[in-house]
């Protein structure tokens, strides 16, 4: 979730209009809740395989924002003349009764009248807000991770002793095994779950996303709460790390970027990694505290699977209100588009954008002719460049109320309106189950090229000829004459016999690697994409490669990816 700028004046909305209560009710009545038995939950038994395919994907994604950390409406204010405001900002009617200032999680487990009624209010919220319909429908336009924020409230009443949440506790009884039945519910539509430590103990920023309203950020600066989290994160890591749908754990969501931070993520990390056997495969997230340069080189420089989470907004300044929507989108396309794929370059790829959205401020609008048009060019251009330059993106939020009116912050309203219907990560993906079944038969099938066909498509300065390759070995829609055919054979017969060098033994070995794991990825029924490539190669990187030639196993694996997802794509495209 953005955090409000520096100056920001937030506001509640008590005086909300909501449905008419009977006589009998006050305004905060809340009707005892019969919760459905929740019993324990337990995960689906670890399948290593799925879980690969699930952790190394191309990610399109939504955050499930204000499910397990409700928020209140923020009206920003500036000095400046711009001024952008929000109004139901997602889950308002939560915060109606709640205590205090109104703002956090804490006001609304506090609030209410009693503990008994919060607990009923929040538990009627988990269950029916967000349901095992929804991840259907997700699936069914192409996205295939979310992203959950939570609080370590929700961990259950023993991990807030000693916490601002320890006279509520009890609110959160049945809040973990709600969780677990969400990412069940997720798993049975093969959607990826990112859980994402939304508020750490003591805060890691003060903003009210993250559970407290007095705006103190007591985290760092509190060696017991520095403890609570690390307890927490190795929970999260117990539960987690073997089941087969959890992409990751996120250690922090947008914290200060404090010089601390960093020695933090590193103590947080290796703990984590103690946790269980496995503990190295499941990737950990870090956010970068809205600092991208130094927290790319921070991942750059470690070998293990973690992932630099950036966040994208263009609302919360007045330099953002002040610049036209056509504007931000040509910053998109240049300048951001160019820093994000230099951080990503340099952490083998391993970046995602968690955070962002289509809105835009009131000003940034004004300043256009077709208002719909320059929102949809600027969704467009964010999606593009997001996938293009990191291994996955995050739109937020999913939901939230008044959503049919706010396709800026609402995923669901902003589908064929400002953002496409379709999210898949190949063009032209069916969505008929039998079709779906059909094509990924045939895409399972497809071989890969032989030893000599791929260094003879290789032109004379080592570089892969994409067009050369593809007519000569993948097949098009017109036929070769015949001395061109039996050229090519009489090549391969040549080069068959012929003794490969290291270097291009390196080279066929990581072409067909990468062919193979795209065909993979492709063949899993939901037709993914590699995502994470730069990981994925370093740790599946063949032992038995001569010294020096592991750069050419690279750029080996890296054509034979490209040409297999070209060949699905087509496939596809044919299809459709």
């Amino acid at each position: 979730m953005p955090s409000s700028p520096p100056g920001a004046q937030v506001l509640f909305e008590s005086s909300k209009k909501v449905p008419p209560l009977p006589d009998s009710h006050d305004e905060c009545f809340v009707d005892p809740y019969d919760a459905p038995p929740i019993g324990k939950q337990s995960f689906l038994p670890f399948d290593p395989e799925k879980a690969t395919m699930y952790r190394y994907r191309q990610q399109q994604s939504v955050n499930l924002g204000s499910w397990y950390t409700p928020l209140p409406i923020y009206a920003f204010s500036y000095s400046s003349a711009s001024r952008f405001v929000h109004e139901n900002w997602m889950t308002p009617s939560l915060f109606r009764c709640a205590d205090g200032k109104k703002l956090s999680e804490l006001d609304i487990a506090s609030g209410w009248g009693s503990k008994k009624s919060s607990r009923s209010l929040l538990e009627r919220h988990w269950d029916t807000f967000i349901t095992r319909s929804d991840f259907e429908y997700l699936a069914s336009i192409g996205i295939n991770t979310v992203r959950l924020p939570i609080g370590y409230w929700n961990l259950g009443p023993s991990f807030t002793e000693n916490t601002p949440f320890a006279d509520v506790g009890e609110v959160y009884e049945n809040s973990w095994p709600r969780i677990v039945r969400a990412i069940n519910d997720a798993a049975e539509y093969e959607i990826g779950v990112l859980v994402d430590l939304h508020g750490a103990v003591g805060s890691q920023n003060g903003q009210p996303h993250s559970g407290i309203s007095d705006g103190a950020s007591n985290m760092f600066d509190d060696p017991n709460n520095v403890e609570k989290t690390i307890d927490v994160l190795g929970f999260l890591m117990q539960q987690l790390d073997p089941v087969s749908n959890v992409v990751g754990i996120q250690i922090l969501n947008e914290p200060q970027d404090k010089p601390e931070l960093t020695d933090f993520y590193t103590r947080a990390i290796e703990s984590m990694r103690n946790f269980t056997s496995n503990s190295m495969s499941l990737p950990l997230y870090i956010h970068d505290g809205f600092n991208l340069e130094r927290f790319s080189q921070f991942a750059a420089n470690r070998t293990d699977f973690v992932v630099q989470d950036h966040h994208s907004y263009f609302v919360f300044t007045p330099s953002d209100s002040s610049e036209p929507a056509s504007q931000h989108t040509s910053d998109v396309k240049g300048p951001i588009s160019k820093s994000l794929a230099d951080a990503s370059s340099k952490e083998r790829r391993n970046l995602f954008i968690g955070e962002w959205s289509c809105a835009l401020t009131t000003d940034s609008m004004a300043h256009e002719a077709d208002p719909d048009q320059a929102r949809r060019e600027f969704c467009s251009g964010q999606m593009d460049v997001y996938a293009n330059a990191a291994a996955g993106w995050s739109f937020w939020s999913y939901l939230k109320e008044d959503c049919d009116n706010d396709p800026g912050w609402c995923f669901k309203a902003a589908v064929n309106k400002s953002l496409p219907g379709s999210f898949f990560a190949y063009n032209n993906t069916p969505r008929d189950p039998r079709r779906v079944k059909e094509l990924s038969s045939l895409v399972a099938k497809m071989s890969a090229p032989s030893a000599s066909e791929i260094l003879d498509s290789r032109d004379s300065s080592g570089v892969k000829n994409t067009a050369t390759q593809r007519r000569e070995y993948l097949g098009q829609r017109g036929k070769r004459r015949s001395q061109d055919r039996f050229d090519v054979i009489h090549r391969r017969h040549q080069a068959d016999s012929a003794p490969l060098s290291p270097a291009q033994q390196a080279t066929v070995k990581g072409f067909t690697d990468g062919f193979l794991a795209c065909r993979k990825f492709a063949s899993d029924g939901l037709f993914g994409k590699l995502g994470f490539i730069g990981q994925y190669v370093a740790d599946n990187l063949p032992k038995d490669l001569e010294p020096g030639t592991e750069q050419n196993y690279r750029d080996g694996f890296g054509n034979g990816l490209m040409e297999c997802q070209g060949r699905v794509q087509l496939a596809l495209n044919e299809a459709h």
